[in-house]
């Protein structure tokens, strides 16, 4: 079985079958085929290839991640597709993991992805994040105290508008960037009657603060904002009045909750809305799901991010990466397992070995992974996930590990 670098030329035709064969896309749908060109045709990727077909393809793009106050160079894994041919093969776990390795031994500190299911991914050491939370809700029932402007209207063809806003945008801590400009054009091209409302108020005409939206009726809903970007909360609260004022037709809209805001404190009467619309096509609920995962892959960049309040902590670390055993025996990079000493304090610090007057933290990379970036504070996962101390050390990382919630603001 050969593996190589995907070319678009070559393998696009390949790569489309398999997703049409999946299901990710429609066979003759115009639309999803000019998405998926731009999806696949500006990331990188590795295919897996039987007889001379594609049969399994693994795809990255690059980007960062809010730590804090530091931007991380981070590695998102976009799409991982195996067709119906060679399923339970490994393919796909094996090109996920070159995927990354490749990725790591360029620079990249973390990797994240959008995973189908939770313990797939987690054999190449990611980890879980929180719970992001959507809300269907009748947006005449927003209580905003802001009368909105007239937007401006947007379409597919201004993705350059609407990447520059995201990336733009205000950013809390586990917020990603992706790099690639498809990653947002394809976006708009698949969402279906996709349409976006926003405003350019920048000094030279940048759009500040937008809705991109899809939906299957256009009269009445559901319509799903697919995601929104402002740079102040004022801009927030303008973008909601938007909202409201589509409520005069549209009955119920899906929104994700950002970072920092509760969304229920804009709801008029929220359970008495939710009691009155059960079981109806316009039921306002709020849905919490973990969907993303991330993983660190540079260990020495993630820690010199880590700036905390607090005494500092100085532990042992013993690390495993499950990734390791995946990988060829050229990779450049093999993972991150291994024996450090770990000081968490305003400036925090990793060497590697090992002293033998500290206690010992040992856990596999992606619950610790969950750990550094707030998931989760050590004592839960030492109950639920591949992480165990000491009490006194556990205590100590709940402590000084005061993180808000990461928040990816961007699906991929």
């Amino acid at each position: 079985m050969e593996y190589r670098a995907y070319d678009h030329d070559r393998d696009f035709e390949g790569v489309a079958r398999i997703w049409r064969e999946i299901g990710w896309i429609e066979g003759g749908n115009d639309k999803h085929e000019e998405a998926l060109t731009l999806f696949v045709g500006q990331f990188d990727g590795l295919v897996a290839v039987v007889d001379g077909s594609p049969e399994c393809y693994a795809g990255t793009g690059t980007g960062s991640l809010r730590y804090l106050a530091d931007d991380l160079p981070l590695t998102a894994v976009t799409a991982v597709t195996t067709s119906h041919l060679v399923r339970r093969q490994g393919l796909a776990r094996h090109l996920t993991a070159q995927s990354i390795a490749r990725e790591a031994a360029a620079g990249a500190a973390v990797s994240g992805l959008g995973m189908f299911d939770q313990g797939y991914y987690n054999r190449l050491g990611f980890g879980t994040g929180p719970y992001e939370y959507w809300h269907s809700l009748d947006p005449a029932s927003l209580r905003v105290p802001v009368s909105p402007r007239i937007p401006k209207r947007l379409t597919k063809d201004d993705w350059k508008l609407v990447h520059s806003s995201r990336h733009n945008r205000v950013r809390g801590h586990g917020a990603v960037n992706l790099d690639a400009a498809a990653a947002t054009h394809a976006e708009m091209v698949w969402a279906e009657n996709g349409f976006g409302l926003g405003y350019a108020d920048g000094s030279d005409g940048e759009l500040t603060h937008h809705l991109w939206f899809s939906g299957k009726s256009m009269e009445h809903g559901p319509l799903s904002v697919w995601w929104m970007a402002y740079q102040t909360t004022d801009q927030f609260l303008e973008l909601m009045g938007l909202l409201v004022h589509l409520g005069d037709n549209v009955q119920l809209v899906r929104v994700r909750e950002p970072a920092g805001i509760q969304i229920q404190d804009l709801v008029d009467r929220p359970f008495r809305r939710r009691r009155m619309t059960e079981k109806s096509e316009y039921e306002n609920k709020t849905r919490a799901s973990a969907y993303w995962q991330m993983r660190i892959c540079d260990l020495a960049m993630c820690i010199a991010a880590t700036h905390l309040v607090g005494a500092p902590v100085r532990f042992n670390l013993v690390l495993s990466d499950p990734i390791d055993a995946l990988l060829d025996d050229e990779s450049p990079w093999r993972g991150v397992g291994g024996e450090y000493v770990v000081t968490l304090g305003e400036e925090s610090e990793i060497a590697a070995g090992a002293d033998p007057g500290l206690p010992t933290l040992t856990a596999a990379v992606g619950a610790f992974t969950r750990m550094w970036l707030g998931v989760r504070p050590a004592s839960g996962l030492s109950v639920t996930d591949e992480l165990s101390g000491p009490p006194d050390l556990l205590a100590d990382l709940d402590r000084i590990l005061l993180l808000p919630t990461p928040k990816t603001d961007w699906d991929f």
